[in-house]
């Protein structure tokens, strides 16, 4: 496999990494049908934790196997497929080498108090990603929450120990907890601040949610009018958000968030195309529908992002 010229002048933009880093991160770039564009789509299976078993596959019963998300990942030609320690093991021998993955080392549930505050344990190792042939980790943080700092320190931990060993390091940052109200989960000024913290933090590749028009911190509004930051569409939004990520030196995926209508999935795309971001990592979005749905929808969402729809 020889790395395109797209792919091998985003690997440039990783100085000071590993070789092991940089060639799991030419693994991902490279795989499937996005292989060598540039563009990713990944599949995220980590809701089971996350919502409950029944909130995530119930919709599509065939996905409470395991063996079904990797091998729609593989049919569907993703770049890469992204679970908890159970899910990944319940497949890794039968699909070793078939399809890149990504070990989510830290999870939370919707069984905890409101009082617990907004946080995540540690359920995997960098050992465990080893163990199993995965190309990177993933690990959530929450800017804006009262563990927020305790999480940076985590993995700022595991990144150092992840890229010693050559395993690439992906950072969902997802703003929310005390500091942050409903509507500033997504607000522009602080999703670009998610993606900085995030990059800043060593992340390799960095997940966050599509923004809105919405501003929430006082003194960032008067920079973006004083500046005349246009963040008034989504594709827009991107760019600014893929400025926030070292002027796209970052890559950066863009989560598809709860199941809705085809349209508006390929709307997002389309958007994540224009502003310069790098994919998509869409879990419920594809496997809530039935197989066969699924296969068509990501075909479609491939083709956007090869600008041919």
């Amino acid at each position: 496999m020889r790395a395109t010229r797209v792919v091998q002048k985003i690997l440039s933009h990783y100085e000071g990494e590993t070789p092991g880093v940089k060639a799991n991160l030419c693994r991902m770039l490279m795989n499937g049908k996005l292989g060598g564009t540039g563009k990713m789509i990944i599949l995220p299976v980590d809701q089971g934790f996350e919502h409950g078993p029944a909130r995530s596959f119930a919709p599509n019963p065939p996905a409470y196997d395991p063996h079904y998300h990797y091998q729609l990942a593989i049919d569907a030609g993703l770049s890469a497929y992204a679970a908890p320690l159970g899910m990944i093991e319940a497949g890794a021998d039968t699909f070793a080498g078939q399809i890149p993955t990504i070990l989510k080392v830290n999870s939370a549930n919707s069984l905890m108090a409101e009082t617990a505050g907004k946080n995540q344990a540690i359920t995997a190792s960098v050992d465990d990603a080893l163990r199993l042939g995965c190309a990177a980790i993933g690990f959530t943080i929450y800017p804006g929450s009262d563990a927020q700092l305790g999480m940076f320190e985590e993995i700022s931990a595991m990144r150092e120990e992840a890229a010693a060993k050559g395993v690439a390091t992906v950072i969902w940052s997802y703003p929310r907890g005390e500091a942050v109200t409903k509507d500033g989960e997504t607000a522009i000024d602080v999703a670009a601040y998610a993606a900085q913290i995030a990059a800043l933090l060593g992340a390799h590749i960095i997940k966050i949610k599509l923004s809105t028009y919405h501003l929430m911190l006082p003194e960032a509004k008067k920079v973006y009018e004083a500046q005349g930051i246009d963040v008034s569409t989504q594709a827009k939004r991107v760019a600014h958000c893929m400025d926030a990520a070292f002027a796209g030196r970052r890559i950066v995926v863009f989560s598809g968030g709860a199941k809705k209508g085809e349209d508006s999935v390929y709307d997002d795309a389309r958007a994540i195309r224009d502003g310069g971001g790098n994919g998509s990592i869409i879990g419920r979005n594809s496997f809530q529908r039935s197989r066969e749905d699924a296969l068509a929808m990501l075909g479609k969402l491939i083709d956007i992002y090869k600008g041919r729809a």
